[in-house]
């Protein structure tokens, strides 16, 4: 199989460096975030902080749906060199995203208020804060709605230096956020989610602004319905809409589920594990973001070589990164979290174990389900994989209620997202003919295996010998971090990968 063209990979090295740059202060900053906003407010304020913002992420599957159309349609025409076509697809993505901002808040005025006041579990002498919360959370979702188009363009252009500036900017804001908690007397809860509200407000601004100013589509932006685009266009967002509400059904879903159950102060712990899981995961969302629009253009170019190498070596990279970061994490979570958290919730040791487990499944497919999304035949891959991810609910729910532990909600998860990446592999083999499953198990599954088996059996070493009692934490995780690394360059690149690696890290110090 072809390596990714010399261009291609320089450009994604390029944009893979600047993420990282940002995804490291991002996750730094947040994680100290966490740990200040739990102390300041409580675990049963920061557990109905969680759970009453994930009933308006349940509302955004829409959104979420149309961010990827927009996304795939202007990669598209990028790839094509369509500049007329390229500017209106924009205004039509921009014109759609002002219809879905104004269902969603009906929606959140009408259902979501019902079901946070009439359903959920959370104190009564709590529900104006969870109200308050609730109100300055739909207000920042209609925000966040109307400049995803611009967020798409930024990300379709490549222009991953802007992309990180604002990231870095919001996280900023919302550690000072959380610093301000300290010197405010009354409701900290409602305190908090006001200016959690002014900070996506300023982030977005600059967003839009930055676009406006230096694209030339967004420069002049009008709201029409291109009936040649608009229909395409929803089509693709229907379809991934069904996907959409999947995803966020299994995530936020089953955090009400857990909340019906058993409280806010297991909303708690999951909102940890999630937060922890966030911060391990945005390599691999870096790597992603930069190597996704490569995809989708050499697809629109025809060039499904290159686009099959784009895709198998992203697959396993992002399984390679992961593991890199999760394994140390995996070794002593409960120590980490006691040093990162003031109060550790019940359950949220065991959490984040296994909702990293689930994300390392969760790796291979990223640059599946971007490929596929290429094709814009999505009809038979979003009712396929989205229903067995949505399965989660209904089945975490019967084995709750005939009284399985909460950690059911993950080992079931865990489950259904193998079920998908087998999904996905023969999908990818029905829309495009040239792909061959067969090289693409050969080059990340093989090796994959046998690294993760490795990497298995030295946690149980790790364990019965009680290593990680014995030794200093960051010690251990240094060890395990660059234990890990060996195992994978070893065993699991072949002698042309190793080379590859080791000719970019001389270029690097020869640079220097």
């Amino acid at each position: 199989m072809p390596e990714p063209s010399v261009h291609s990979s320089g450009l994604i090295a390029r944009n893979t460096l600047m993420l990282y740059i940002r995804m490291l202060l991002v996750m730094g900053v947040s994680l100290y975030t966490s740990r200040i906003v739990l102390d300041r407010l409580g675990v049963v304020d920061y557990g109905i902080f969680n759970v009453v913002g994930g009933v308006v992420v349940m509302l955004s599957f829409l959104n979420g749906a149309m961010g990827q159309s927009s996304q795939r349609f202007l990669s598209y025409e990028l790839g094509r060199k369509d500049i007329d076509k390229l500017t209106r697809t924009f205004s039509t993505s921009v014109t759609i995203h002002l219809l879905i901002a104004v269902v969603i808040l009906v929606l959140a005025e009408t259902v979501g208020l019902w079901f946070l006041n009439r359903e959920m579990t959370i104190p009564r002498s709590q529900m104006s804060g969870a109200n308050w919360v609730y109100q300055c959370a739909v207000v920042s979702l209609i925000i966040s709605i109307v400049q995803v188009p611009y967020t798409a363009a930024i990300i379709a252009r490549e222009r991953m230096k802007i992309y990180a500036y604002i990231g870095i900017l919001e996280v900023c804001m919302k550690l000072g956020v959380a610093f301000s908690l300290s010197l405010f007397p009354g409701d900290k809860l409602k305190f908090y989610a006001l200016l959690i509200l002014l900070s996506v407000v300023v982030s977005n601004l600059v967003n839009i602004l930055y676009c406006r100013r230096y694209f030339d589509e967004c420069g002049c932006v009008r709201v029409q319905f291109d009936k040649e685009l608009f229909r395409p266009m929803v089509r693709f967002a229907s379809w991934s809409m069904y996907g959409a509400l999947a995803w966020v059904g299994r995530s936020q879903g089953c955090n009400l589920i857990l909340n019906l159950f058993f409280g806010p102060v297991v909303n708690a712990a999951y909102g940890i594990s999630g937060q922890v899981n966030e911060a391990v995961n945005r390599f691999v969302r870096s790597f992603a973001t930069a190597v996704n629009p490569q995809i989708v253009k050499t697809y629109s170019a025809g060039e499904y070589d290159s686009m099959q190498s784009l895709m198998t070596y992203g697959a396993k990279l992002s399984f390679f990164l992961l593991l890199i970061l999760s394994f140390p994490v995996l070794l002593v979570t409960d120590k980490l979290l006691n040093i990162w958290l003031v109060d550790v919730p019940e359950y949220a040791v065991i959490f984040t174990r296994l909702i990293i487990l689930n994300s390392l499944v969760e790796s291979f497919s990223y640059s599946m389900s971007v490929g596929i999304q290429s094709t814009g035949k999505i009809k038979r891959y979003q009712i396929l994989v989205g229903s067995t991810v949505l399965l989660n609910m209904p089945v975490s729910y019967i084995l709750l209620r005939f009284g399985y532990a909460p950690t059911v909600v993950f080992i079931t998860n865990i489950c259904l997202s193998c079920v998908t990446v087998i999904e996905r592999l023969s999908l990818m083999k029905r829309l495009i003919p040239e792909f061959s499953v067969w090289s693409f198990v050969r080059v990340v599954f093989i090796p994959s295996l046998i690294v993760g088996m490795v990497c298995i059996g030295l946690y149980i070493l790790y364990n019965i010998l009680g290593l990680t009692d014995r030794i200093n934490i960051f010690v251990t995780m240094i060890l395990s971090l660059v234990t890990a690394i060996l195992i994978e360059f070893s065993l699991g690149l072949d002698s042309g990968e190793r080379r590859l690696v080791c000719d970019w890290i001389r270029s690097k110090i020869l640079r220097v």
